[in-house]
């Protein structure tokens, strides 16, 4: 069996994660849900990036040690990545006691072999992004990644030598043209970062002590880039003494998700250290979009944060999946507003999608007393719907190896769609009158599209997918099943038709969530 590694970046634990975060862990859920069934032994990772300043900080505010509050703030993040219905395999905490003591031998043997020295930093700090900047980098002055001011800072540190490997870097993203997705990043990283010069990495901090202790220099803690990224190989049992079988079988990892916003330190940070441990790089790093709140990035200084949890007590956890999946194209930002997402449930989810299970349903047990009967005469215009459905799964296996997640709910969508416009065509309810068996074709057709859609749906929408199962009566779910138009059992019986997804009324829900 094929092996497929998807991670997520690691829960930064300075707060409780937004509704943008999230979006991270749903998109890598859908892909980690998706290679299962289609075959793949997948191993998925996320987790929570528990050290540095800006934690320590955080705790003393909150008047709690820096454990406790990141014990806290962990335990929020797995409890909305639960409610999100995701199915990672592991979820890693950089203060676990063997992760630190792994990253202690990596910093320790790159020290070694002299791709870590000492030194002394000297330059612009910002304190929320835990990131040193040089003068020509601000923007305005400030930070370019928060917009915050920045301050002075002078300490002794050591330093990641990353101009040892700079060409081979640049080599490997040049002959491998998927190492870094959207290809708009790739331009950006190689002609803004690698191509100037890259300035050596602060790897060590002496100014907080809420960190991995530098092994042979008590004064230093791990700086959080080394000691976070090394979650992806720490937690798989990468050890520069020994490694386990699980680290051979499952590295490198297919892909790295994470946010556009981190892709300097996974494209260039990231494969320096792993050249330098001599191991082999990721084979995808795919930098996504944010979700914007109207057309600004969300912040707690702007007082537009959005949480999971809210979003799920109102509208379920299958309507904010879809909307999260389905509203950020490839590369763009998308947006988030309560209109829309109101519009969307109502649109796709309540009439399309459950409008045509529920008639459906509700016809096989009105004409046929629930009763799957076979098909018997078969028409043009069956054989034309049939072809159109089976189409399906190939393209929607294209858009998944493109990583186009919206593009691949809107072709099982099509089948939805494709479906109510053949209810309105054969017109089952005239056929009842005078052809029973032309009806019994039709009811077989639409359930059995309704089955091949769900699916394939089960990547994205779980327990949607369930639920239709359920009304199916049927545990044809595989990939296997939707090669040929007939997994639907002849002679099994229908359970009652529920309603999927409530439609909204959409000015007195957003008068109650105001």
């Amino acid at each position: 069996m094929e092996k497929f590694y998807i991670s997520t970046a690691i829960a930064y634990t300075s707060s409780k994660p937004h509704i943008g975060n999230t979006y991270e862990i749903v998109l890598a859920d859908a892909i980690a849900r998706y290679k299962r069934l289609t075959g793949y032994d997948v191993y998925f990772q996320t987790g929570t990036d528990e050290h540095g300043e800006k934690i320590q900080k955080n705790a003393e505010i909150n008047g709690m040690y820096p454990q406790e509050y990141v014990d806290e703030i962990s335990l929020e993040v797995r409890r909305i990545w639960d409610l999100m219905n995701t199915s990672y395999d592991k979820f890693v905490r950089t203060t676990n006691k063997n992760h630190m003591e792994v990253v202690s031998k990596i910093f320790k043997k790159l020290y070694d072999q002299k791709d870590i020295y000492k030194g002394t930093y000297e330059g612009l700090y910002c304190t929320p992004c835990e990131s040193f900047w040089t003068e020509s980098q601000l923007v305005d002055g400030k930070c370019p990644d928060c917009g915050r001011e920045v301050q002075k800072a002078s300490e002794e540190a050591y330093f990641l030598k990353l101009s040892n490997y700079a060409d081979r870097l640049i080599k490997h993203i040049e002959t491998h043209p998927d190492f870094i997705q959207p290809e708009s990043r790739k331009n950006e990283i190689i002609n803004n970062f690698i191509k100037p010069g890259l300035q050596d990495l602060c790897v060590s901090r002496t100014s907080f002590n809420w960190g991995i202790p530098v092994s042979f220099d008590a004064k230093h803690v791990v700086y959080v880039w080394l000691d976070a990224l090394s979650n992806y190989i720490t937690f798989l049992g990468y050890d520069p003494e020994e490694t386990s079988e699980e680290f051979q079988k499952f590295w490198p990892a297919d892909i790295h998700l994470i946010g556009k916003d981190i892709l300097r330190f996974h494209t260039i940070y990231w494969p320096i250290m792993l050249m330098a441990l001599d191991l082999p790089l990721p084979k995808k790093i795919f930098g996504h979009p944010w979700l914007l709140f109207g057309n600004d990035k969300m912040s707690k200084s702007k007082g537009n944060i959005v949480y999971a949890d809210d979003l799920v007590k109102e509208f379920g956890t299958d309507a904010v999946r879809y909307y999260l999946l389905h509203e950020i194209p490839f590369a763009n930002d998308g947006t988030f507003t309560y209109e829309l997402l109101i519009e969307r449930i109502n649109t796709d989810l309540a009439n399309i999608l459950g409008n045509l299970v529920n008639r459906t349903i509700t016809m096989a047990h009105k004409y046929f007393n629930g009763v799957v009967l076979e098909p018997s005469t078969v028409e043009p215009i069956d054989l034309e719907f049939q072809k159109n459905i089976l189409s399906a799964k190939d393209k929607v296996e294209q858009k998944m190896s493109e990583i186009r997640i919206a593009d691949a709910i809107d072709e099982v969508f099509e089948i939805f769609k494709k479906s109510n416009k053949y209810i309105d065509e054969t017109t089952p309810w005239i056929l009842a009158k005078e052809r029973n068996e032309r009806l019994q074709t039709v009811i077989y057709n639409l359930l059995e599209a309704i089955r091949i859609g769900s699916v394939l749906l089960q990547a994205f929408l779980p327990e949607t997918s369930d639920r239709i199962f359920k009304q199916l009566n049927t545990e044809n779910r595989s990939m296997e099943s939707i090669n040929h138009f007939d997994g639907m059992d002849i002679g099994i019986k229908l359970n009652q038709p529920e309603i999927l997804f409530q439609r909204i009324d959409k000015e007195k829900k957003i008068q109650e969530i105001a």
